[in-house]
């Protein structure tokens, strides 16, 4: 249960985080804006390490295969994808398409094994889900 309560505090967060970076956006500039995101979001970390677990710094590096560190820099473009994204359709659409996007790749990363995640059958039902997921965000769009 705790597992879903923080995905859903996630999933609001994220909504949120976007529309304020939008706005952030309207007066800079994306990469401005997607730089204080990240930066800000640099100082928390180190706040909450200075107060929590105090583990090695450098033990990041010890990751393999070393293409994992790539994830902040992923979190970079995702930043300037919801940014334009939210700007571009507004925060409802932009979310439903992003959420949408997680699902279908998530699930092809777990069907796959791919990145060191463990290979998981088809499912027809989880296939359907995602069909009707996709469905509703045509029948929300329909003007």
């Amino acid at each position: 249960m705790t597992g879903w309560i923080i995905a859903l505090i996630s999933g609001a967060l994220m909504s949120v985080q976007g529309v304020f970076n939008t706005q952030v956006t309207k007066s800079s500039s994306i990469w401005i804006a997607s730089a204080f995101v990240q930066f800000t979001a640099l100082l928390v970390c180190l706040a909450a390490w200075t107060f929590t677990d105090r583990g090695s710094l450098m033990s990041v590096f010890q990751v393999k295969p070393k293409y994992m560190l790539l994830g902040g820099a992923i979190g970079a473009f995702i930043t300037y994808t919801v940014i334009k994204s939210m700007d571009m359709l507004g925060p409802a659409r932009a979310v439903m398409l992003i959420v949408i996007a997680q699902l279908i790749v998530a699930y092809l990363i777990e069907l796959f094994g791919m990145f060191g995640v463990e290979k998981e059958p088809l499912v027809m039902r989880k296939v359907i889900g995602m069909a009707v997921a996709i469905a509703g965000v045509i029948v929300f769009k329909w003007d």
